[in-house]
């Protein structure tokens, strides 16, 4: 009789082993590089922002230089860039935005901190 009391406890350890395995294998991970990733966003975003604004500037340039229109080619040229970088940019958020989500799933509530005087 002892010997079948012994091999149900190991068989009960060997489940419970399986039953934290399974579990740690299942469960969601947290994201551990989400700051960096974040602080990647933002450099991406900066750089459809200042691109756009410089392209247009280029383009006006040349305008100006082709077509001897004085100022007016650059003024445009800046303008239309910047209108056309603050659209690519609200895009690309949107994009980065989605995949954050299906990454990393919904944004979670930072806890309450009830240390916290008023």
């Amino acid at each position: 009789m002892p010997q079948t009391d012994q091999t149900r406890e190991e068989a009960l350890r060997r489940l419970d082993a399986q039953a934290k395995a399974l579990e740690a294998r299942t469960a969601p991970k947290e994201p551990q590089d989400y700051g960096s990733k974040a602080a990647g966003y933002g450099y991406r975003l900066l750089g459809v922002l200042l691109g756009g604004l410089f392209v247009g500037m280029g383009f006006g340039a040349l305008a100006d230089a082709l077509l001897k229109t004085g100022p007016w080619g650059m003024i445009v040229g800046v303008l239309v860039g910047f209108v056309v970088s603050i659209w690519m940019a609200v895009r690309s958020a949107q994009r980065m935005s989605a995949e954050a989500a299906r990454e990393w799933g919904p944004p979670k509530d930072l806890p309450l901190d009830d240390d916290e005087e008023d």
